[in-house]
């Protein structure tokens, strides 16, 4: 097989570039080494920022998204029993973010590479990129249990932290930074109505909590936990208690709504950042790329920002013959990259309990929030950030 641009994983960031560059007539192919229907179910982020609403719609993708997202204008912080809401519109000059599920991003996505798009193959496993120097990389593949070649002019890795992108580029060429997190989030979906229109960041001496939500049915919300948790030894009750006790506030019109829990799971805490991000013609996006604490909800934006630098620099070059986007590639995603790591480990550090934590470290975080509480300048980074970095440098200028 031959094609202009060999996408490796059919996630929101395979699938959106795919989209990019079909409706800028660039031939692609997409090899996915799950099936359709794991793809589709796949749990992650639910929070959109500005940026990837835009590209969305841009993409002619997001027809059900403004049907059924939930538009969201800001969000609640919640400390010492206080309650105190950011409003988005009103710091970033109108910006503001979507509650929209990945899982239903992927959805419409795939239904549109199907009807319209070029080949999208499921159970394709890589296994391994190579002439990535070249200029005819190549993508080694198994499906039905035959190997296969790809051959590229480009090779984009959005096969996340354990695909085989990465390990393509020359040892010696890599550098990689990380941090783990001593806990995690026990997350849970709940059939009941969300008890806020707004997702509420909760620092609690017992730890951090957030709710939030995936339709105007359904509750999602996280507690935080000791790293290693197993999920079986949180039964229901015990779950709901915990949640009533870290988003307490002193005001008594709100109450946390509890209901039946359909979802249990443990998610880790780290950041990491691989560079450079470009090898020769192979591009590493997402989560082969970087990943964030889930606190700023800055994953599936990042990767977001990545393939849609790529589809326009690609464009750019096929348009006018100058490769200049294409090289500078690495280093105009990493700028986004760092600022979203940045402000992740900000919040992360700001609303969960360490577990060697001293009376000192929780003063400095109440000083914190109540700076963020207090001062304009310091909410207007928040809201900034959470609604999300610019994803070119050009549109870094215009703001």
């Amino acid at each position: 097989m031959r094609t202009t641009v060999g996408i490796i994983g059919a996630g929101p960031a395979g699938l959106l570039l795919a989209r990019l560059l079909h409706r800028a007539g660039i031939e692609s192919v997409v090899l996915e080494s799950r099936d359709r229907a794991y793809v589709e179910r796949r749990q992650r982020a639910g929070i959109l920022e500005q940026g990837t609403v835009d590209v969305l719609r841009e993409a002619g993708a997001a027809a059900r998204m403004d049907r059924e997202g939930l538009p969201h204008h800001g969000i609640e912080l919640r400390f010492d029993r206080r309650r105190h809401r950011v409003d988005f519109p009103a710091l970033t000059g109108g910006r503001s973010v979507m509650a929209y599920a990945q899982t239903e991003v992927c959805k419409d996505l795939i239904a549109l590479q199907l009807a319209e798009g070029g080949p999208l193959l499921f159970e394709a496993e890589a296994l391994e990129v190579t002439g990535a120097d070249t200029t005819s990389p190549r993508v080694r593949f198994r499906r039905e249990g035959r190997e296969s070649t790809l051959v590229c002019d480009y090779v984009v890795g959005c096969d996340g932290f354990w695909g085989v992108s990465r390990a393509a580029v020359p040892e010696g060429l890599s550098r990689t930074f990380e941090r783990t997190y001593p806990f995690a989030w026990l997350g849970v979906l709940a059939d009941v109505a969300p008890s806020h229109d707004e997702l509420v960041y909760a620092r609690h001496e017992r730890g951090f909590a957030l709710l939030s939500m995936r339709s105007p049915t359904v509750t999602r919300a996280y507690l935080q936990v000791p790293d290693g948790t197993d999920p079986r030894d949180w039964a229901a009750p015990r779950i709901w208690d915990e949640l009533d006790r870290r988003l307490e506030t002193d005001d008594p019109a709100w109450t946390l709504r509890h209901g039946p829990l359909t979802a249990t799971s443990v998610t880790p805490m780290r950041s990491y950042v691989h560079e450079p991000m470009r090898h020769g013609r192979l591009f590493l996006a997402g989560d082969a790329a970087h990943i964030v604490p889930p606190t700023g909800a800055k994953g599936l934006n990042l990767a977001v920002g990545d393939v849609t630098t790529f589809a326009r620099a690609l464009v750019h070059h096929r348009d006018t013959g100058d490769p200049s986007r294409l090289d500078a590639y690495s280093a105009t995603c990493l700028r986004r990259v760092w600022q979203a790591e940045r402000f992740s480990y900000a919040m992360t550090t700001l609303l969960h309990r360490a577990p060697d934590a001293t009376p000192f470290d929780d003063r400095i975080q109440l000083a914190r929030l109540d700076r963020i509480t207090t001062a304009r300048s310091a909410e207007t980074d928040l809201a900034e950030a959470y609604t999300g970095f610019p994803l070119t440098p050009t549109e870094r200028k215009s703001r």
